[in-house]
């Protein structure tokens, strides 16, 4: 099981970054293939992976084509590749095979 960690600092407080690597730290046992961390105006998002599809290049937060949305989640999508032609055809690019 992945592992999700997040912060949303008060206004004018500095970065939420160094708290989110702690705490993404803390459960490096629940994603122990990788990690990585998003951050904008005052949320911080951190990731702690347990790769199962596309091991290579699954990492997450991952953004969207244009980089406008962000997400970090732990799930499935059973039926991704059967989605993945009509979205394609209605112009979506991927950078990965998974199912994110």
């Amino acid at each position: 099981m992945c592992g999700i960690v997040g912060y949303v600092t008060a206004r004018g407080e500095h970065s939420g970054r160094p708290v989110v690597e702690r705490m993404a730290t803390a459960i490096t046992h629940r994603g122990p293939d990788a990690g990585s961390y998003f951050e904008t105006g005052r949320v911080s998002l951190g990731h702690r992976r347990l790769s199962i599809i596309d091991l290579e290049t699954g990492h997450q937060p991952m953004a969207n084509e244009d980089g406008t949305i962000t997400v970090v989640y732990n799930g499935e999508i059973f039926n991704h590749a059967s989605l993945r032609p009509a979205l394609e055809a209605a112009g979506h690019r991927y950078a990965t095979h998974c199912d994110t």
